[in-house]
């Protein structure tokens, strides 16, 4: 489903941008690549809604299932996405586990020792 309303979202791009040469590029190679994009591009559908569940696979904490609102700026080119897990749901204490383990990354970056090098030891540009 997300990928047939980002089709929907994509498609309402290229109206709001009609001579966007990349934005066509884009499509084109996505319609060759996918005959699922080909099909929902056919449909002429334009959607812009993003709300709703989103699942999602990440490599630490694993499967996550958020809820998604977008909210369109004024200007009609920039989003705000807010996501959010039920609470105490599984996906809840997920992203509790993530938050700990981000911070944990963080803070063991920061106790690294920095390596510097001596003046004049560097590589020189060739010439």
């Amino acid at each position: 489903m997300n990928a047939r309303v980002s089709v929907g979202v994509l498609r309402k791009a290229t109206a709001r941008y009609p001579r966007d040469t990349r934005l066509h590029t884009l499509i084109g190679e996505l319609s060759v690549a996918s005959p699922e994009f080909r099909t929902w591009w056919a449909e002429h559908e334009v959607d812009t809604r993003c709300r709703g569940p989103k699942r999602f696979r990440h490599p630490v904490v694993g499967e996550l299932t958020l809820h998604v609102e977008a909210l369109q700026f004024q200007d009609g080119e920039r989003w705000l996405y807010v996501y959010s897990a039920e609470p105490a749901s599984p996906s809840a204490e997920a992203l509790g586990l993530l938050g700990t383990w981000a911070a944990t990354e963080d803070a063991a970056l920061e106790q690294r020792p920095v390596v510097s090098q001596p003046a004049g030891s560097g590589r020189r540009a060739a010439q």
